[in-house]
C-alpha cells in the first residue's frame, strides 16, 4: 500500500524526522489562505500515488497568495499519468543548499534491510544508480540488532557530507528507521533530504510503501489508503481473497497456486499467446471465490480467451466447475475458454462442465496451445 507524500511525511515527523509545517488542501480558494498564513513563498505539490510530478508539471513554486491560488488551479485540474490530481500540499519555500537521497527497502537477496543514501538527491535514484552507481552508498541492517550509529557515519563519510552534519544525518536515518520498522514498510524513501541555508536537515519529500500482508496489525494505516489509485479489479480481486495481478495479454488465466499460475502464464508464452493477468485463487477455493475470479477476468475488455488451470488438492474440482458454471450464469461469457482439471473430484468436475460451452484437455500443454489458437481467432 502506498501513502502520499503528506502522510509519509506525517510518520517520519513522529519518529524525530524533520519536516516542513505543511497543509493539504482540495481547493485554491484553502491553498491562498495556506500561502497568506505562511506569509513567505510557498511550494504546491501535487498529491498523486506516482512518480514524476515535478516533471509532469506537478510541483510549482509560487511568491504570493494569489500566485499560489493560480498555480494550485492548474494542478488540481491535471491529471498524471492517469491519475486525477485531488489534494495539493502546500509547503513553505526553502532554501536549498544541497539535496540528498536518503531510503530504506528490502533487500531480499540479502534478506534484511538495506539503507542507502546519495549526494544526488532530487532526482530518482533509479537513474542515478543506470548512471553512477557508484555514487549510492548502501549498508545492510541487522534485523535483530537494527541500524547502528557507526553504519550511518559510515553512510556520511561516503557521500561526503561534510561533518557537522552527521549528528543531525544520524537522527534523520535514525527516525526513518524505526519509521520503517514500526509500520512494516516495505520502503521509507526521503528524496530530496535538504541542507537549508541556515544549516539545517530537513525532509522535503517522503514516501512509504506498507506491506500489505501488515495491515490487520495497522487499522490507522489501512485507512490511510487512497482506493481511486488502485486498479478496480485488484481490490475486487482483494475483497474475494484472491491474488490477482492485471497484465497486456489477451488470455485471461484462472489457476490454484502462485507456481503452477507462474508456470501456466510462461507457457501461454511459449506458444506465442501473452497472459492478461496473474490470478491465483488459493488452496481451498469454494464455488464463490471461484465465480468472483471469473467475474474479474471477463470484466477485463482485453481478454479473448480464457485458460482454467486447476490442480486439484485442497482445491475440488467439482467445487471449481460449480463457480465456472454459476458465473457463466452471471456474465454470459462471449470470449472462448478451455479447462483443464486433474486431481481431487476431477471427474465430477469435468462431468458438471460437458455441456457447457468450452473446450476440456488433460494436459497444460494442450490446454496452452488451445488458448493460443483460440485468442487469435483460429480452431482450439
Amino acid at each position: 500500500m502506498k501513502l502520499h507524500e503528506y502522510q509519509s511525511k506525517r510518520i517520519f515527523a513522529q519518529y524525530g524526522v524533520p519536516i516542513p509545517p505543511g497543509k493539504v488542501a482540495t481547493t485554491p480558494d484553502e491553498v491562498e489562505a495556506i500561502a497568506r498564513e505562511f506569509g513567505d513563498p510557498v511550494a504546491v505539490k501535487a498529491q498523486v500515488l506516482v512518480g514524476g510530478r515535478g516533471k509532469a508539471g506537478g510541483i510549482k513554486l509560487a511568491r504570493t497568495p494569489e500566485e499560489a491560488r493560480e498555480v494550485a488551479d492548474r494542478i488540481l485540474n491535471m491529471t498524471i499519468k492517469g491519475l486525477p490530481v485531488k489534494k495539493v500540499l502546500v509547503d513553505p519555500a526553502v532554501d536549498i543548499q544541497q539535496e540528498i537521497y536518503l531510503g530504506i527497502t528490502n533487500d531480499r537477496t540479502a534478506k534484511r534491510p538495506v539503507l542507502m543514501a546519495s549526494s544526488e538527491g532530487g532526482v530518482d535514484i533509479e537513474e542515478v544508480a543506470r548512471r553512477s552507481p557508484e555514487k549510492i552508498a548502501k549498508v545492510h541492517i541487522h534485523p535483530l540488532l537494527g541500524l547502528q550509529s557507526y553504519q550511518v557515519r559510515d553512510i556520511a563519510l561516503r557521500i561526503n557530507l561534510p561533518r557537522e552534519y552527521w549528528r543531525a544525518f544520524t537522527q534523520v536515518a535514525m527516525g526513518l528507521w524505526k519509521a520503517y520498522q514500526a509500520n512494516d514498510a516495505t520502503l521509507a524513501e526521503i528524496n530530496p533530504l535538504v541542507i537549508t541555508g541556515d544549516g539545517q536537515l530537513l525532509a522535503l519529500d517522503g514516501k512509504m510503501i506498507i506491506d500489505d500482508n501488515a495491515l490487520f496489525r495497522h487499522p490507522d494505516l489501512a485507512e490511510m489508503q487512497d482506493l481511486s489509485a488502485e486498479d478496480p479489479m485488484e481490490l475486487e480481486a482483494r475483497k474475494y481473497g484472491l491474488s490477482y495481478i492485471k497484465l497486456d495479454g489477451e488470455i485471461g488465466c484462472m489457476v490454484n497456486g502462485a507456481g503452477l499460475a507462474m508456470a501456466t502464464m510462461d507457457i501461454i508464452k511459449l506458444f506465442g499467446g501473452e497472459p492478461a493477468n496473474f490470478l491465483d485463487i488459493g488452496g481451498g477455493a469454494n464455488a464463490e471465490k471461484v465465480a468472483a475470479a471469473f467475474r474479474i477476468i471477463l470484466s477485463d475488455p482485453k481478454v479473448k480467451a480464457v485458460l482454467i488451470n486447476i490442480f486439484g488438492g485442497i482445491t475440488r474440482g467439482d467445487e471449481v466447475a460449480r463457480g465456472i458454471l454459476q458465473a457463466m450464469e452471471e456474465v454470459k461469457p462471449q470470449v472462448p475458454m478451455v479447462v483443464r482439471l486433474v486431481g481431487t473430484n476431477a471427474e465430477e468436475g469435468l462431468r458438471l462442465l460437458q455441456n457447457a460451452a468450452m473446450e476440456t484437455a488433460e494436459t497444460l500443454v494442450e490446454a496452452a496451445r488451445k488458448a493460443v489458437a483460440l485468442a487469435k481467432g483460429g480452431a482450439a
